[in-house]
């Protein structure tokens, strides 16, 4: 059966699915995008900004903010924009930094989950709408003339539209865990990184309070 047919015997539900199928290939190409480039700089990233800072604060600011776009870049910045932070200030700024990046890294997974739970029961209305029109043209004392194939036949292609949500549902799903993924290891990398940052944070300030102390 060509697409065309297959599209037309699947009824009025295939339009919303191919809304979704349209939708979820374009959400998928974004977060592909984010990710490919996320995985791909920042650890070369954080690891020379955090070199940096042990020797060129400036140098390390400068680093960081060629490379604004990168979440964990973000993260860093506008925890060391606090001037003269206490340890425990610069660990409270991380944490809320960090947790106002989530959504940005959670992007779109509402949307995945909608596709991923109504799709296949798009694909059921249509079969349940296919059955009722096949069976509705049955008349009773025809059954075994012309009009038995013909409900067969509609039977069958009834059934195109539960498999075309399944197949949404499925592609969308595949995906929508690869970024869950890729999501829950950043969200180790960022906690892993700010804790070097912290320490290092910490042995930049215990100077400045072993000063501090000594003048009282």
């Amino acid at each position: 059966m060509e697409l065309s047919n297959l599209f037309v015997a699947g009824g009025v539900v295939m339009w919303p699915l191919l809304g979704f199928s349209i939708l979820a290939i374009a959400l998928i190409m974004e977060r592909s995008v984010f990710w490919f480039r996320v995985n791909r700089r920042q650890g070369r990233v954080v690891r020379d900004s955090l070199s940096l800072y042990q020797r060129n604060f400036d140098a390390a600011l400068a680093k960081l903010k060629q490379n604004a776009d990168l979440p964990i870049a973000r993260i860093f910045l506008g925890a060391l924009a606090i001037d003269q932070a206490t340890p425990d200030e610069f660990r409270l700024a991380l944490e809320s930094i960090a947790q106002a990046e989530l959504p940005s890294l959670k992007r779109f997974n509402t949307i995945f989950e909608t596709i991923i739970a109504l799709s296949p029961l798009l694909g059921l209305l249509g079969t349940v709408l296919g059955l009722i029109h096949s069976f509705a043209s049955l008349q009773v004392g025809n059954v075994g003339g012309t009009e038995t194939t013909a409900v067969t036949a509609g039977i069958s292609e009834a059934l195109v539209s539960t498999a075309s949500g399944l197949v949404v549902a499925i592609f969308t799903l595949l995906f929508a865990n690869t970024f869950r993924g890729f999501y829950l290891r950043e969200i180790a990398f960022i906690q892993e990184c700010s804790g070097q940052l912290e320490l290092l944070h910490r042995r930049r300030h215990q100077p400045l309070e072993v000063f501090n102390a000594s003048t009282r």
